[in-house]
């Protein structure tokens, strides 16, 4: 564990200031003694007040206020836990001893950040296994609505006893449960003993418990009974009711558990019960034997009848830190936090899901154990151990384990009192002349003797009673140093409780994204309970270390009974809730054989697509784009680019050298009047202004390729031959409907007299994709599309098709797969909700596959989802907000913002408060699982409609194994956190014979659009 200091009253001091001598073997700062009681020392910008009952008053004074109005922040902790002295004058033995039991506050600032680090380790899958503060995930991952009700059973394994406890639910914000409980000493060594000695004899105790309850009471008969276990030891637990033992302590060491789950455990031990019809299973600790140890009751009538018994389901187990999270959880006031400081001392609270890494969840909360009793067992400790700490870790059972619990649990306390004053005795400091041998006797100065020094306030009467009581005769100076030793131990127990509820109210502070943070701490334990001043040093000392965290401490009415029945309850509410959530999501998830019919009928409708004579009744229309080359990288020169889709549209000249492509663009805007008049304008405007663009970039004079990036629906006939066949977006140009759409800008430019250009290729989005990424990898032979829309192209072999003449080398094939589905073949996995949707488009029946994929419809189906949830009251307390009943105001955006890894809940909420939902924290869980659900599924069909395609080029060219690469582009894809992961490792799944790599386009309808002119020129010149 490191160098400690071996001298009595005092523990190695790190950074000594400057100036400090050497005394007793230790560092001492500047000689201003602080007396034991009474005047003022001032330290920096803080001031202690000690008063004459040992403790103090912190004042802080702001540094641009007078010293006159300095303002007194009323917090009073224990003396000198906040000090920062360094006096060389305290030389009594008395003195040292209780500096040696404070802590300077730039220490506890270490301490947290200390614990905060640790809590990482914890919470890291690679680094959980050096952690100290165990951050054990518990699986809860919701706290009580105050919408439970039913029976639910507990039973409890205390120091000495089985607690069992039945309480009754009234869904009424359980503001008012009905609790019946019944304590069974344990047996003498059963703790001891055989592992499945002891639980069969818990399982006994269920037994007699339940009979004796029903027979009383047969409104309690139910058919199946919920049982919440309260396990108060530390176990890895991997789901709620599945927890593995880890080591046994506070005195159990039954063998054949470590290791084992205990609730199978339990559970096995209560299927052994049999109970008969007057309740004669006793809890003597013998195991009874039985098919069943209860059989099941039924309700029937108010008359309890003999044989009607229940069954008991294991359904949670947890430690009683996690049930008093979840006791204080039930006064109407959520609870986050709780605190057990008791013989021993934990804390639990509700982290992010996606930090416990050693947990599958990774939505919403979870509650995590942080078990931090181990906290400083690695040695982060050891310069504030004290040679009392040392004596009761050699001690104890586990020397050098548990150092943190060891200074501040109530098991310990008594022994660092009593080996402080077994060491002020032989520094000739108390009990002079007195025999003290009934110190050496371990366990003698107890916890409750401790309580009843701090809180006598006046005098020391019960000091001299109790030590009287010991048979230590004592002075009145003995009685006031003993008072004051025993009021630095419990006020060092209590700061470094505050010290570690800091660690974790900052860790929740900055991982939930907030600037303050504002939570209820439920609190439990002997100390909390029997030490009046522990909640105000646990509130003024955490303030101090966490300013920006302010904690209401709530106490804990039964935390281990009635908190774990409302575990049991919550657990219970969930899986309702979460059997209701699947139906309703269950047609949208689709099975890999889903999946594989999907890319087999995609298959099926490519080749009616590519076949002469079924092309017409296709749904997938496979259209001849005759780009016959991709870029190999020879291409050089300059090319002009005009993309034409919408209001605006852009002129571009990219430069193709050795070195590597450069652009330069302007955007031009085309007037209503121009769009809506006769095509004859419009087209003598588009040559305007590209005229425009060539003087300003000094192009005039030359003659440059063009390619036409031309987003309307077209028949395309040749490379630079298409037929118009209907506007959209707005325009209405006459004439131009049926007409080539390059011829008609041929004829504008002969108009104008420009010959500075020669249009060479019309193309859409997706061809120019794939050629804008054929440039930089030559192995891109298809492009994608996944933004408002979708659509793919590729390089299929010439003698597959039937609607163009040849059958030499290959042709890229515009695939318009956004129909997909058009002729019914995906009427299977179009839910209600896609029905909706599809049926309030301005085109009904049609783009059916591009419905399920695309930007444009898929947050318009969550809305639809969410109106369903609400109706049937999973979602928002059932209230449907007139907003989100507007089409189209949950947009797709919004999916990519929830699914972010990490982001917080409450940027979830922030986001339906822009709807007018009020959204709780299970609410946000949940729409987060919904936009998950259809953004996957959209990915999936993506995938699915991919691989056909990859799987027939493979075919195509008898490999048994492709390479190939994918030029994507759409925002979609590139703004969606999770759409092209879940999109790529649903291809690689259902095409493993084929390597497909992805590239992110740039500008494929400019720069790809160019390039289609360089590959044209480039062939037009090899030819010739």
């Amino acid at each position: 564990m490191g160098s400690r200091s071996t001298r009595p009253g005092g523990a190695d001091r790190t950074n000594p200031r400057p100036g400090a001598t050497e005394r007793d073997g230790r560092s001492w700062g500047p000689s201003s003694a602080i007396p034991e009681l009474g005047p003022m020392t001032v330290m920096g910008q803080s001031c202690l007040l000690h008063n004459r009952r040992g403790s103090v008053r912190v004042l802080h004074r702001d540094e641009n206020m007078e010293p006159s109005t300095s303002m007194e922040i009323d917090t009073r902790i224990s003396m000198g836990n906040l000090s920062q002295r360094r006096d060389s004058s305290l030389t009594t033995p008395i003195q040292r001893a209780l500096r040696s039991l404070s802590v300077p506050l730039e220490r506890l600032h270490i301490m947290k950040g200390h614990m905060v680090e640790d809590m990482c380790r914890g919470l890291c899958r690679q680094t959980h296994a050096q952690a100290k503060v165990r951050m054990l995930p518990t699986y809860i991952c919701s706290t009580p609505n105050g919408t439970e009700q039913g029976n639910f059973l507990v039973v409890e394994l205390c120091q000495s006893q089985i607690r069992t406890v039945l309480v009754t639910l009234y869904g009424d914000g359980n503001m008012s449960p009905n609790m019946v409980y019944k304590i069974y000493d344990l047996p003498e060594g059963i703790t001891q003993g055989k592992g499945e000695a002891l639980f069969d004899f818990i399982a006994q105790c269920v037994s007699q418990f339940l009979a004796e309850t029903i027979r009383s009471d047969p409104s309690k008969s139910v058919e199946r009974l919920p049982l919440g276990f309260v396990f108060p030891f530390t176990c890895r637990q991997t789901q709620l009711d599945k927890a593995e033992l880890l080591s046994w302590s506070k005195g159990f060491s039954c063998n054949d558990v470590i290791g084992k789950d205990v609730v199978e455990l339990l559970q096995s031990a209560i299927n052994k019960q049999e109970v008969g019809t007057n309740g004669t299973g006793s809890a003597n600790g013998t195991a009874a034997t039985g098919k069943s140890w209860l059989s099941s009751w039924r309700r029937k009538s108010s008359e309890f009848t003999p044989g009607q018994l229940c069954h008991v389901d294991v359904v949670a187990v947890m430690n009683d830190t996690v049930g008093t999270m979840m006791t204080c959880s039930t006064e109407g006031r959520p609870c986050e936090v709780a605190m057990v400081a008791d013989k021993g001392s934990n804390c639990c609270f509700m982290a992010e899901a996606y930090l416990v890494e050693t947990a599958d969840e990774t939505s919403g909360r979870m509650c995590v154990n942080t078990e931090w009793g181990c906290f400083g067992d690695d040695g982060t400790l050891n310069d504030i151990i004290t040679p009392y700490d040392e004596c009761v870790d050699v001690e104890s059972s586990n020397p050098g384990e548990k150092r943190f619990e060891k200074m501040v649990g109530s098991l310990y306390l008594g022994e660092i009192v009593r080996h402080a004053l077994i060491g002020l005795t032989a520094e000739k400091a108390i009990f002079t002349g007195t025999d003290i041998g009934v110190l050496r006797q371990k366990g003698v100065f107890t916890m409750q003797h401790i309580l009843d020094i701090v809180n006598n306030e006046e005098g020391t009467t019960e000091v001299k009673r109790i030590l009287d009581v010991l048979g230590l005769q004592s002075s009145e100076r003995d009685c006031s140093r003993v008072q004051q030793i025993c009021r630095a131990v419990v006020g060092r127990a209590a700061t470094f409780h505050a010290t570690g509820l800091a660690a974790i109210l900052s860790y929740m502070c900055q991982t939930r994204d907030m600037e303050t943070l504002m939570v209820n701490v439920g609190m439990d334990g002997e100390l909390y309970k029997g030490y009046p001043r522990f909640q105000e040093i646990l509130l003024s000392v955490s303030r101090l270390l966490s300013p920006e965290c302010m904690a209401t401490l709530l106490p804990s009415r039964d935390g281990s009974g009635r908190g774990a029945a409302m575990v049991t309850a919550v657990a219970l509410r969930l899986a309702a809730l979460r059997r209701e959530v699947n139906e309703v999501l269950a047609p949208l998830r689709l099975s890999r054989a889903d999946l594989e019919k999907v890319q087999a009928l995609m298959r099926e409708e490519m080749d009616r697509g590519l076949g002469k004579e079924t092309n017409a009744i296709a749904s997938v229309r496979m259209l001849p784009t005759y780009v016959s080359h991709t870029p190999d990288g020879t291409e050089r020169g300059d090319f002009l680019a005009l993309d034409l889709g919408g209001t605006n549209f852009r002129v571009l000249v990219v430069h193709v050298t050795e070195e590597g492509i450069t652009m330069a663009s302007e955007i031009y805007v085309i007037p209503v009047a121009i769009m809506q008049g006769t095509g004859e304008a419009l087209f003598d405007h588009i040559i305007d202004c590209i005229i425009d663009f060539q003087m300003k970039q000094n192009l005039v004079t030359d003659m440059l390729p063009l390619g036409f990036t031309f987003s309307f629906p077209c028949k395309q006939l040749g490379l630079d031959k298409a037929l118009l066949l209907t506007w959209t977006k707005g325009f209405s140009a006459s004439g131009c409907v049926g007409q080539d759409v390059v011829q008609l800008l041929r004829e504008a430019a002969r108009r104008k007299q420009h010959l500075g250009m020669q249009v060479v290729a019309l193309v859409n989005d997706t061809v120019g994709t794939m050629m804008a990424c054929g440039y930089d990898d030559p192995k891109c032979e298809i492009g994608l599309i996944v933004g408002t829309g979708t659509n793919a192209c590729y390089m299929e072999e010439m003698k597959n098709v039937g609607t163009v003449e040849g059958d030499q080398g290959r042709m890229c094939i515009n695939m318009e797969w956004g129909a997909f589905g058009d002729n019914g073949c995906l009427d299977h996995i179009f839910t209600h909700f896609d029905q909706v949707v599809d049926q309030s488009t301005i085109n009904p029946g049609k783009q059916r596959f591009e419905k399920l994929i695309s930007g444009m419809y898929l947050g318009e189906i969550v809305r639809q989802i969410l109106m369903v949830m609400t109706e049937k009251q999973l979602l928002f307390q059932g209230k449907l907000s007139s907003k989100l009943q507007t089409k189209n105001i949950f947009q797709t955006k919004f999916l990519s913002t929830i699914e972010v890894k990490g982001l917080a809940l409450r940027q979830i909420q922030a986001i339906l408060n822009e709807l007018e939902i009020e959204a709780s924290f299970e609410d946000s869980v949940l729409l987060r699982e919904v936009c998950q659900t259809v953004s996957l599924r959209a990915a999936q069909l993506c995938a699915a409609g991919l691989a056909a395609v990859v799987e027939k080029m493979r075919e195509n060219r008898g490999l048994d194994q492709l390479s190939v690469t994918v030029g994507v582009d759409g925002t979609l894809y590139k703004l969606h956190p999770c759409f092209s992961t879940n999109l790529q490792n649903t291809l690689k799944d259902l095409a493993p014979n084929c390597n497909v790599s992805f590239m992110l386009s740039e500008d494929g309808s400019g720069k790809g659009a160019a390039l289609v002119a360089a590959v044209a020129s480039r062939e037009a010149n090899a030819m010739e």
